[in-house]
């Protein structure tokens, strides 16, 4: 007689199996009435409803994909990070995603978990067609307004992108100066899965500039707070004064030191 597997195997089994493999799991040991043994198959269960309920909402995400793939093959997301800060750039991604691939917890990135990000990010590169970042620095948008400027990083990005895009769908907004159709969707990075590809991709490029310029200017925590103004941002600015790195257009003579 076939001695029965410990409950404490059984559990460490059930957690190193992916979501996809739950079912036969708990086929294989739904027979086992060992009360232990059901509550581990009562959360794996749980497991596989938040799984089946995170892809009904992947699959929502991609509607207006499939919407506009009866038209075009190319299709490009693209949104920006780095708008309202007072230091650093603006940068922006653009992401063609192939018809069939698995992001799970693919979300606006500020929805998202920096690990989540990351690991988003890692898996954006490694799956999408291609991937297309733009950078325009604090002077420039000290220069040309910082409306201009995301314009600009725009434009940038798409220009990186190793495949031209036959379609543009960008958060909110329709850029000038890029020849390619172009669809603006309210509120795309939480309705489209591209753009919220993009905006991973924008926001994680740009909190990696800013860890670097921590590392230079350390006296004001770009680490911690990413350039937004902060009240630790502002305190650090009045005893410091500005760096080359701060949009000065963006700072009052009451935030500089006296």
């Amino acid at each position: 007689m076939k001695k029965k597997e410990s409950v404490e195997d059984i559990k460490i089994k059930s957690k190193r199996i992916k979501e996809e493999e739950i079912l036969a799991f708990i086929g294989e040991y739904e027979s086992d009435d060992r009360k232990s043994v059901q509550l581990i198959l009562e959360r794996l269960e749980n497991r596989w409803n938040k799984y089946q309920k995170e892809l009904f909402r992947l699959e929502q995400l991609k509607e207006k994909e499939r919407e506009y793939h009866k038209e075009y093959r190319w299709i490009c997301g693209m949104d920006e990070a780095g708008r309202g800060p007072l230091a650093g750039p603006v940068v922006a991604g653009a992401v063609i995603l192939p018809e069939e691939y698995s992001l799970l917890k693919l979300n606006d990135s500020k929805k998202l978990t920096p690990d989540e990000r990351e690991f988003l990010y890692e898996e954006i590169r490694k799956q999408a067609v291609a991937v297309g970042v733009g950078v325009v620095g604090p002077k420039k948008i000290d220069e040309i307004n910082i409306l201009q400027a995301t314009y600009l990083a725009m434009e940038y990005a798409v220009k990186d992108l190793d495949q031209v895009p036959d379609l543009l769908l960008n958060d909110a907004v329709v850029v000038p100066n890029i020849p390619i159709y172009q669809v603006g969707i309210v509120k795309g990075d939480a309705t489209c899965a591209c753009i919220a590809a993009a905006s991973i991709i924008a926001k994680v490029t740009r909190d990696h500039l800013m860890e670097d310029y921590d590392e230079r200017y350390p006296e004001y925590g770009f680490k911690k707070h990413k350039g937004y103004g902060t009240k630790e941002h502002y305190e650090a600015i009045k005893k410091a004064g500005p760096c080359e790195i701060h949009r000065m257009t963006f700072l009052k003579p009451k935030d500089l030191p006296e």
